[in-house]
């Protein structure tokens, strides 16, 4: 089953909103390219809430998962995110059931 987790970030201002968009989306290119174990990556704004990106991470298991944390470019993302943030909330999630992914 699949290992998986959402992230709630909630950026400075407008400003760190947009500089933190472009760190984000420069890491989802490199996750795209290199990343098989990554199932999903998506990277979500919030009506009525501009300075907030939730993110919805779907991996094949865990260690996808810690092969994901080990890539320079999520590296790089981590590094470089905590300069935009205000606050951030990660929750993760073990699989029970669903569709599109593996029983």
């Amino acid at each position: 089953m699949g290992f998986g987790l959402v992230v709630r970030f909630i950026t400075h201002d407008a400003t760190a909103a947009r500089a933190f968009d472009q760190l984000a989306a420069a890491a989802l290119e490199e996750i795209r390219a290199k990343e098989p174990g990554t199932l999903l990556y998506v990277i979500h704004t919030v009506p009525g809430e501009p300075h907030v990106r939730v993110f919805y991470e779907l991996y094949a298991d865990r260690a996808a998962f810690e092969e994901h944390e080990r890539q320079p470019h999520v590296r790089r993302f981590l590094a470089e995110r905590a300069q935009h943030l205000e606050s951030f909330e990660v929750t993760f999630l073990d699989e029970t059931s669903g569709k599109g992914t593996t029983p």
